[in-house]
């Protein structure tokens, strides 16, 4: 079963192949760069709740559909039950309590896109994240984009913490790491993704000139209702 994807994707082989194609995309769209990030996609074997997500440590102009590891969406401490030719990505937890948490996730995508993560290593990012500074910070859902504290990579206290930034949202930054975003597809996520580094980059570009002006909750709530009645972005 797939992940409610834009493409359809006829079996576990396309999807695999299609997981590998983001990853690609992501780089060549300059949101990610050498083994840095990582990318899942939702997909069930029968019965069986499960993702595709990229290995550990492989490049990805080297990897192919049979490198994508499948893994059990399973709760709990330990590595769920695993389907591959090597480790899944460390950072497996974000995914896999993402796609627990948020049933109408089908795909994510994990980056170290360049304006986001400088935003995310800043005091001022971190404290605030993007702030309602332009009205398409609605995109991730909500009046700001929230950061995450730091954690260590690949932890539980990651996960749990880029989830709370994710209440109400569709992506978040992630403290002095990286950026964090889903969607109902790989499609979405990673369209979404670009936009946040969109985003993150006129920030940047207009704390250069002072403090941004930032649009108050109420024009905020009418950029929402807008985007609600258009459908998810």
């Amino acid at each position: 079963m797939s992940g409610r994807q834009d493409t359809v994707l006829a079996c576990e082989d396309d999807a695999r192949a299609a997981v590998v194609d983001a990853c690609l995309r992501m780089n060549a769209l300059g949101i990610n760069q050498g083994k840095a990030g990582n990318v899942s996609l939702r997909w069930d074997r029968g019965a069986a709740e499960g993702m595709l997500v990229t290995p550990s440590a492989l490049a990805y102009e080297r990897m192919d559909g049979d490198d994508i590891v499948w893994m059990a969406l399973a709760a709990g401490e330990g590595m769920p039950a695993i389907d591959g030719l090597h480790p899944p990505s460390s950072e497996w937890r974000i995914h896999r309590d993402l796609y627990l948490a948020r049933p109408q996730a089908g795909a994510v995508v994990h980056a170290h896109p360049p304006f986001a993560t400088t935003l995310a290593c800043s005091a001022r990012g971190q404290a605030g994240g993007i702030p309602a500074f332009h009205y398409m910070v609605a995109v991730a859902g909500g009046d700001d984009i929230r950061c995450a504290p730091y954690a260590t990579f690949g932890t539980q206290e990651l996960s749990a913490g880029a989830l709370a930034a994710l209440q109400g949202r569709r992506a978040c930054l992630l403290a002095s790491h990286g950026m964090l975003a889903f969607g109902a597809s790989l499609e979405a996520a990673l369209a979404l993704a670009v936009e946040v580094e969109a985003l993150a980059r006129m920030y940047w570009q207009a704390l250069q000139l002072g403090d941004p002006v930032i649009l108050d909750d109420a024009q905020m709530l009418r950029v929402l209702e807008r985007f609600e009645a258009y459908g998810e972005r």
